[in-house]
This record gives structure tokens, sequence and C-alpha cells, in this order.
């Protein structure tokens, strides 16, 4: 998709460059994903649908009930820790923006601004510069960054939590459900 977007992105910008307008490829993008989707879930599908027949076949109706409770034991654990995991890390980015918002305020009331503030410090003074100014700008400039630096790792943990609360957790639900729906529809033949 990277690929695509990339090749996108290149003709718009010759499209522009010649005086025209143009609109991203959205559907490309959309089509990609979806054909990747449906090609990656055709092995879990099968392993959900093909453990129960598979453990009964082999070896019965005892082996589909130990299957199924394993699953539902295991299963429900992990759609628990990946819900909370997926909403933990979407609620520290939440947190990391009220604070970073929280510090913009007081910089505001402080009268200061920021970006002149770090303009001012890069260029008139020395990192270990102890004069009073400088010890001002760097407090603010250093907390800055800070939560600068914390809010990126905050996105970055919030692009990876939320599809764990989102999808990864919810499906695990539905896996349990599709391994007992099997198990109940083939058990007279089990």
């Amino acid at each position: 998709m990277m690929d695509f977007i990339i090749q996108d992105y290149r003709k718009g910008e010759i499209a522009i460059a010649n005086g025209g307008e143009y609109l991203p490829d959205y559907d490309g993008c959309i089509k990609i994903s979806t054909e990747a989707s449906l090609k990656k879930m055709i092995a879990p599908g099968a392993l959900v649908l093909g453990s129960p027949l598979a453990a009964g076949f082999l070896f019965g109706p005892p082996a589909v009930a130990g299957l199924l409770a394993g699953a539902i034991v295991s299963g429900v654990q992990v759609a628990i820790s990946a819900s909370n995991t997926g909403g933990a890390w979407d609620n520290a980015k939440k947190e990391v923006e009220k604070r970073r918002s929280q510090f913009r305020a007081e910089a505001a009331r402080a009268g200061v601004d920021l970006k002149a503030a770090k303009e001012e410090y890069t260029a008139k003074y020395d990192i270990n510069s102890e004069e009073p100014r400088a010890v001002e700008l760097r407090e603010w400039v250093t907390r800055e960054i800070e939560l600068r630096e914390m809010h990126v790792a905050a996105v970055v943990g919030d692009t990876v939590g939320d599809p764990l609360k989102d999808t990864s957790g919810p499906a695990i639900n539905i896996l349990i459900k599709l391994s007992a729906i099997t198990s109940l529809v083939f058990g007279s033949y089990i």
C-alpha cells in the first residue's frame, strides 16, 4: 500500500505542477487493504473452523470438549487483555495531550511564545549558559521538547492500541463462537 500511495502522490504532484487538479485514489487503497485482509484471513478461518472438526473426527467428542474449553479460557483472557491494553494506550495518549495543552496554556498565561523562546534560546545562548534568561528559556524549551517526545511515543502507542481495543479484542470473541457453533453443527457426526 505504501508503494501505491507514493506512486499516487507523485501522480498528484505531476498533475498539480502541470496546472491541473488531482484527487487522491482512495479506492485503490481500499482495494489493496480489502484484498490483503481477505487473503490473510484464510488461514485463521481454516484454523477456527477446522480445529474442532479435526479434533472430533480424529480423537472423538472428549477432544472437542477439551479444545473448546481451552479456546474459551485462553480466548477470553486474550480478548480482555487486548481490549484493556488498547484502551490503556488510547487513554495514555489522551493524558499526554491534556498535559501538553495545560503546558501551552501555562506558557500563554506567562506570556511565553514557545516558538520564539526556542529560537531565542538556540540563537543567543550556549546550552550550558547560566544567565538568568538562558535558564528561564531552557526550562520552557526543555519542557516543550519532553512533551512533544511523549506525544510522539503516545501516538505510536495509540496506533497499536486502537486496533487492539477496536478489532483484535472483539474478534477473539467471534473466534470462540465460531469454534463452538462448528462443534455443535457437526456434533452428531462426531
